[in-house]
């Protein structure tokens, strides 16, 4: 497993994507969904997503890529949301630690 990402919702796409432009971001790929995918040199990616104006937006600061296709059995790991293919090929899934905080586990694109 590794760190691979951060993952954002915003209410403008747009605004957000040249946010991170002009940090020195560039774009990898955007989608006709109005999200996309930014890095910086060789670092993580940043995938933004805009969402609706009445959701609230939210930052998973961390994404762990992995290349396993299960998640832990057993007490350690709260299953939040189980592995599901997302429609650009990945799987994701959401787990909580100990102290509450949510994680988002993803295995790379087929």
């Amino acid at each position: 497993m590794s760190i691979a990402a951060l993952y954002l919702t915003t209410h403008n796409w747009d605004q957000s994507k040249s946010f991170f432009q002009a940090l020195g971001f560039d774009l990898e790929f955007e989608t006709d969904h109005r999200a996309g995918q930014l890095r910086a040199k060789d670092g993580p990616y940043v995938f933004v997503a805009e969402v609706p104006a009445d959701t609230p937006t939210e930052m998973h600061p961390v994404v762990i890529l992995t290349g396993e296709s299960d998640l832990p059995a057993g007490p350690a790991v709260a299953v939040v949301s189980p592995f599901t293919t997302t429609h650009w090929g990945a799987r994701e899934a959401l787990v909580r630690d100990p102290d509450g905080r949510v994680w988002r586990i993803q295995t790379a694109p087929k």
